[in-house]
This record gives C-alpha cells, structure tokens and sequence, in this order.
C-alpha cells in the first residue's frame, strides 16, 4: 500500500508508514485488494425448456471468464504506465527506479544494464566522482575504487529541448571492451551452436528415414501376395488378400466374392484362365491384372489395390517319331511322318486339318507326305493343344532332283517280317534300270511301254536293309533311289536263335564281336536296366550276371517297349558292336521278368 503522505510503499498488514509514521488505511484482509477492483456484471442466462415444458435458467459462466480476462489485460497495461511514471517520480526526487537492477562488485569491474528511458536513468555518485553506465549495453568500469554511497541522481539531463549525458571527467572507458576471454567464449558457443543443430538434423534424417522404412514394411505387409501352384494338375497362381474376417473382396474380371478368413481372401486361378479365347496369342508371357474391391456394410464396394502378375503360356506338346531328325534325305515319292501329340490337339500340316487322324488314346498319328524330286520339301506342322499356346515345327524332306524320273510305289512297306517283299516302281519310258541289291524276280516287261517294273526284294539280315535301284536313259543324269526297310522275323522265329548271355557266352560274344555282329547272332539279355546312356533312341545299360553286377552289355531299343531304369527284363536282342568296352546289342522284343 502506498503512503498517502510520503509516497513510501509498505505491506497492506502494516497499521503505519515505515517512513513517516503516518496511519494507513486497512483492507479488508479476507478479500484480494485486486479483486475490489473487477467488475460484478451480470452473466448472461441461457432458458432451457424440457418436454413437459417447464422453464430453467442458468448463467453462461464463460462470458463472465471472458469479461473478466479482457479487465485482467486493461489493468495490466494501466499498471506498466503506473510504474512508468513511478519511476519518473523517483527519478526527479532522487531515488533509484524499482524496475532498474544496480549491480556491486568489490573489485574493480562492474556491469550492469540500462533498459529504460534514460530519462529515468540514474548515476552513482561516490567521493565526489560519478561512475556512468554506457547506453543500453554493458560496459567495464576501470581504475575505480568502489564503495556504494547508496545516493542516486539522474544522468539525464533536458538542455533546450534536447536531452544530453551528463559524463564525468574522472570516468575512463576502454575503447575494445570483449575480452579475449569473451571472443573465445563466443567462438565455442558458436561452434556448440553449430554441432548441436547438426545433431538435431541428424536424429530428425534418421527419425524420417526410420519412418519412411517402417511405411514401407507396413504397406508391404498390407499387399497383396501371388505365388505360382497347381490346380487340376495344370499350371496355377494363388492370390492371398490381407483383410478383416468376415469381410467380402470381389474381383471384378473374376465376376466371384471371396470371404477374408485368417486375415486373408484367397484366391486361386488356373494360368489358362487368360488365354483360353485368344486364338492368335504366341507370345511366351502375359501380365494379369485383377481389379478388388471390397464389399463395405453398406453394400458399397470400395475399390482396392490393382494386383498384377505374370504368367507363362507353355508350348503344345508335340514329338517327331519318325524321320529321326528335322531333316532327312529320303528316296520315295510319299513319305510317312510320325507324330504324337497331346490327345484333342488340332494339327495342320502345310495349311491341312489332320486333327482327325490323331489317336484320341494316345495322341500318335502318321501322315503320307508327298515328296517331289526337287530337293528340300518343307513341311511346316502345326499343333494347338488345350491350354497351350501354338507350337510350330518345320520339317525338311530331301528328295535328290533327278532328271529322269523315279519313284517307288505309295504303298511299299517300311518294315516287314517277311525275308522278302515285293517291290513296284515307274521310271522314264525306254530307260534302262538296275537293281544293286539283293533281289528276284526282276520283270522289265512294261519299261519300254509305260516306265513300270517290279522285282522281289531280298533281305540278308535283321534290322535296315536298304534298296538300291538305278535309272539311266541316253543323254540325261542317271537317278538313283535308296529306299530303307526295316527287316525282323516274328518273335517264335527270332527268339528260338537266342544265345545266352551266362558267363561263357558273354565271354565267347566278346571275344568274337565282329564275327557275330556280321552274322546278326541273336542273344537273350537277362537283368535289371542300370542307367540310360541316351533318350532318343532309347539305349540302356544292363548288368547280365546272375548277381546283377557284372557283364554289362549296351542295348539299343527297337522294340515297342519303353524301358524303365531299375525295371527287369528279357530282352532278344542281335550283335551289332562294341561301346566303350561293352557289347552292343540292338534289341527287337522286349519282356518284362
């Protein structure tokens, strides 16, 4: 409380002025001398009327917070004026401001700081000497000697309107007043400065980049995983949809819901799915794309992430029986190539629909191709199997170009088990022909007339016997044909020629192997298939002791039995050779022990 006498503050509980003794006035002590000073206004009221009707009124105790704030910021800015013009009160009769802090040290240095109007600034005097602070900064005070008179005056002076500092003379003021104490001090607040924002930058880029990384595996824990599996036996991809249980996903181009169970929607669709109705795709991959959506309560379908994967389209299946290779020299007009396709394959050949022909059980089929003496005749094959894309292959039929012309019969046989065949031909009118092989009953009767003859061929061992038969005519190149047939006895007359294969004769088929390779010496192998040493033609390994681990013989597979490695058989097979110190058999029937 101020004494209204004096102008000395005191405490509100004192009965009189410290300073003059003067009786002041008491406050009521139960209440805040600052809350005398807010203003009782009535609140605003709120009418509330409930459902039978009846009146309530209450008071809004926020307006009456908010009017007593806004009085709070009035008072405050009336009491910074107040101190204000207390200072400058005190100024003018001498006594230092309540808001100025004087600082004493007892040694030579002193600072301090003048925030205030200079005009309510004040100077220390002591021993006739006045000790002047520099202008709103800290300065250092040198060759003093202190002592604190506790006697203020003002430094500011008003000279005509202008006001000026009163120094005095006595005071020296140095002209660099940081130390090098001070501008090190600055240079490491400086540096920790900059190290401290480093760091600061440095937790925040690993902070963010630990986050982005978390994001990441968050949202790629959410996405959707495809993985390849099987279904029905043909190639497929199984769909797993993370989710909430119970909730529905449908796939739009599936036209199907799946239900989430576990946290996911599984989804599992065959590869063929995709290209059933593409007739002209031959490309060896397709991206799929499934478009989700799921099904909200509301019935509302909210679309999901696309999914897309890839998938590959397996050729159609197809294998080449007969010719041996992709192209073969050959020396009749027709020619049988052999095939075997997956069954229900359509297959075209040169632009020709075969499909028919094709065996529905096991999927082999033959076709007589026309083969003109011109040279290369290409047979271009194609297959389409279910679920698989297009396969294509070209085959080549070599024929010699001939200048006089000389076929053999369409229907002359491949293989018999005859020693001899009849065999019909045509050549040029008048031409001169020749039979170079084994044969009979040659009748030329219808060469001069119409270029026909025929002759009874003979065959001199088991196996490819080949037919040679020339052509020649004055003035033009002379024609040769080659014709392979393939010759084996039927099995109660080959079989009862067989040899076995026991100690002495494996031992007497070695020793002898040319002699009876000459002669086609038919043996009976006995034993279990070790190993394949080739697929196509099939040729196989087999131990032919009675302990199953000795005397191993080679044999190659013409019988019409596929042999299994580990499987035992009998099989009548004829010398033929040697293979890596081993007889080589080739075998012509086959059955199993």
């Amino acid at each position: 409380m101020k004494c209204p006498n004096c102008g000395q503050w005191n405490r509100a509980s004192l009965p009189r002025c410290l300073k003059c003794g003067y009786s002041l006035a008491q406050a009521d002590a139960s209440l805040p001398q600052w809350k005398t000073t807010l203003h009782e206004g009535k609140a605003k009221e709120y009418i509330s009327v409930d459902e039978d009707g009846d009146l309530s009124q209450a008071p809004d105790a926020r307006d009456q917070l908010a009017r007593e704030m806004s009085d709070l910021k009035q008072r405050k800015r009336e009491g910074i004026q107040h101190q204000r013009r207390l200072r400058r009160e005190s100024a003018e009769r001498g006594s230092a401001p309540s808001s100025m802090t004087v600082r004493t040290h007892t040694t030579t240095d002193t600072f301090w700081n003048v925030e205030d109007d200079p005009r309510s600034t004040v100077r220390i005097k002591r021993g006739g000497e006045d000790i002047t602070p520099e202008t709103g900064a800290s300065r250092r005070i040198v060759n003093t000697d202190w002592q604190d008179t506790r006697s203020y005056d003002p430094l500011w002076e008003e000279t005509e309107g202008h006001g000026t500092w009163q120094l005095p003379q006595t005071t020296q003021l140095t002209g660099k007043l940081p130390s090098r104490s001070r501008g090190l001090r600055r240079i490491v607040r400086a540096l920790t400065s900059i190290v401290m924002v480093a760091v600061v930058g440095l937790c925040i880029f690993f902070g963010y980049e630990y986050f982005k990384a978390r994001q990441a595996e968050k949202k790629e824990d959410n996405r959707p995983t495809v993985t390849a599996s099987m279904k029905d036996d043909l190639a497929a991809h199984t769909i797993l949809i993370p989710g909430e249980d119970g909730q529905q996903i449908y796939i739009r181009e599936l036209h199907a819901s799946y239900i989430v169970t576990g946290g996911f929607a599984t989804v599992e669709i065959a590869d063929h799915t995709w290209y059933d109705d593409l007739v002209d795709y031959v490309g060896e991959t397709m991206t799929v794309t499934l478009t989700p959506f799921v099904k909200t309560a509301s019935g509302r379908q909210q679309p999901m992430d696309l999914i897309q994967y890839d998938i590959s389209i397996p050729l159609s299946p197809i294998t080449l029986d007969s010719p041996d290779g992709m192209r073969t020299e050959v020396a009749t007009a027709m020619y049988a190539i052999e095939l075997t396709v997956r069954p229900g394959s359509t297959v075209t050949i040169n632009g020709e629909d075969v499909s028919d022909t094709v065996s529905s059980e096991d999927g082999s089929f033959s076709y007589n191709a026309t083969v003109q003496p011109i040279g290369d005749n290409v047979f271009d094959i194609r297959v389409r199997s279910q679920y698989c894309r297009e396969n294509q292959m070209l085959l080549t039929l070599y024929r010699e170009p001939q200048e006089i012309p000389l076929d053999l019969s369409a229907d002359t046989y491949t293989s018999t088990n005859l020693k001899s065949i009849e065999i019909r031909a045509t050549t040029l009118p008048g031409a001169l022909v020749e039979v170079l092989t084994p044969h009979s009953d040659l009748n030329i009767t219808n060469v001069d007339s119409t270029g026909e003859f025929s002759f009874m061929a003979l065959f001199d061992h088991y196996g490819d016997n080949t037919i040679t038969i020339t052509s020649s005519y004055p003035g033009k190149k002379t024609s040769t044909v080659n014709y392979v047939v393939y010759y084996v006895p039927e099995p109660n007359i080959y079989t009862p020629k067989a040899w076995p294969l026991n100690a002495a004769g494996y031992s007497e088929l070695l020793s002898n192997i040319t002699v009876r390779a000459e002669r086609t010496q038919i043996y009976v192998a006995s034993g279990t298939i070790q190993y394949m040493v080739s697929d196509k033609p099939q040729m196989a390994v087999m131990n032919t002791s009675e302990d199953g681990k000795s005397q191993p013989v080679l044999l190659e597979n013409f019988t019409k039995t596929k042999w299994v490695v580990g499987e035992s058989y009998n099989i009548y097979a004829d010398a033929y050779g040697t293979y890596s110190g081993m007889p080589w058999l080739a075998a012509r029937y086959t059955y199993p022990r």
